[in-house]
């Protein structure tokens, strides 16, 4: 890995892909397709792009069932503990709907009420991707939302991979389709004749799921657009170059663009950093996509001193940063911009992805600066409660219509003024 003295303006920031003027025409042409053609043009799309007829998108029970049939007992109960650990995270992040009463009569307050059906969109055809399932639903149930439909792209047998299959029905959704691409966010999106329009979409994909997410966002809600994963670390003289390496390549294994950054302040050990990338990459089964990672976004960077060091990773504001420090609790308040902290060598940021329970879709490219992860919040909607009395009115009644000419705003001013009247007939 490259070497280098921190400078100016450290950034993990790259260019977000927005695809070509031709993807990003195919797309919208799509969308409109779909929204004019429904259930046809999702199939008429489904047999073009992914090289699948499909009759019926709905995934039935008997496939379900079938899919059980596959997968180990112990499978099952990683994945049954993977559920409880999310979802009792997400349970502490419930808010409640809340009122406040003064004096003169005056109630007010905040109805938060879930969203009333939401799209998970889960990435397939040659992968499959159990947690991203987790936890792109389980905020979603814990949050309120009564209706959860999911769709991914199909196998090229016409069905979705078993472990996706087995891990919805865990969680209990039933409305799960066939379906994959820009047609799928399109159907989530507007409707079909069997698929009924969502309120919000969810969920990764590639360059055609990330352009449609973007052209219908105004229509539904989205998560977020997401870049290419990051990981930074940062590191005293206390850390173990073998754990920091095994954790860069964990993260540069997911793409080419995937970026893996060290910062320290101790020479030495960004030597055995590099030295141990170079071991670990030769027994690496992804070891190209990896290598790629490591060599064009990759990355170690060595301070003058530790308090510089801590200033780079927060400037860096990375998806993913662990602290494989001597006493972490202490450096944890000076963190200001990060998605997601992992406090300690043994916090291994695989850990957060599928098990320790908090969500691992996470702000990107230095958003952590003003974004959060995937939130239960992220599935509700809030209402502001107003309930003003006469007394209240009569109190402030003159005040509330002056501000209202001061916006030269007559009709404003005259509906309050109308109520400090004493006959009401």
């Amino acid at each position: 890995m490259k070497i280098i003295p921190i400078r100016e303006g450290l950034s993990l920031k790259r260019s977000i892909d927005q695809g070509t003027s031709m993807e990003r025409a195919s797309v919208e042409r799509i969308l409109e397709d779909v929204r004019s053609n429904g259930d046809e043009a999702v199939r008429r799309y489904t047999k073009e792009h992914d090289k699948i007829e499909v009759t019926q998108t709905l995934v039935t029970p008997e496939e379900t069932e079938l899919a059980y049939q596959t997968v180990d007992e112990d499978t099952l109960v990683i994945i049954r503990e993977a559920i409880e650990n999310i979802r009792d995270f997400h349970q502490r992040q419930v808010e409640q709907s809340w009122m406040t009463t003064k004096e003169d009569g005056t109630i007010l307050g905040q109805k938060v009420t879930a969203l009333d059906a939401v799209g998970v969109y889960v990435p397939g055809g040659r992968a499959a991707y159990p947690s991203s399932i987790l936890m792109n639903v389980i905020p979603a149930q814990v949050a309120g939302v009564k209706r959860i439909v999911m769709t991914s792209p199909p196998q090229k047998n016409g069905s979705l991979d078993d472990i996706v299959l087995v891990t919805a029905s865990e969680l209990g959704i039933k409305e799960i389709h066939k379906i994959g691409g820009a047609q799928a966010i399109g159907a989530l999106a507007y409707g079909t004749e069997t698929i009924e329009a969502v309120d919000k979409i969810v969920g990764p994909g590639n360059i055609y799921v990330a352009l449609a997410k973007q052209q219908v966002f105004g229509t539904v809600a989205i998560d977020m657009i997401a870049g290419p994963s990051e990981v930074a670390v940062l590191a005293d003289d206390t850390a173990n170059a073998r754990f920091i390496a095994a954790d860069l390549l964990s993260q540069a294994e997911h793409d080419p663009l995937s970026s893996a950054v060290l910062v320290t302040n101790n020479e030495k050990l960004a030597k055995e950093v590099s030295k141990e990338v170079t071991v670990q990459l030769e027994t690496l089964p992804k070891r190209e996509i990896a290598e790629a990672s490591i060599n064009d976004h990759g990355a170690i960077y060595i301070a003058e001193t530790f308090e510089k060091a801590i200033d780079a990773v927060n400037e860096l504001a990375a998806e993913h940063l662990e602290l494989h420090v001597k006493e972490p609790w202490d450096v944890l308040p000076k963190i200001r911009h990060a998605g997601a902290i992992f406090l300690g060598e043994y916090s291994s940021e695989p850990i957060g992805d599928y098990f320790a329970g908090p969500n691992h879709v996470l702000p990107t490219n230095g958003t952590a600066r003003f974004s959060s992860p995937l939130l239960v919040q992220d599935f509700t909607k809030k209402s502001s409660i107003i309930s003003y009395s006469k007394q209240a009115v009569q109190q402030h009644g003159k005040k509330i219509s002056a501000f209202a000419r001061l916006e030269n705003l007559e009709a404003h001013a005259r509906a309050v003024e109308l109520r400090l009247e004493d006959d009401h007939s």
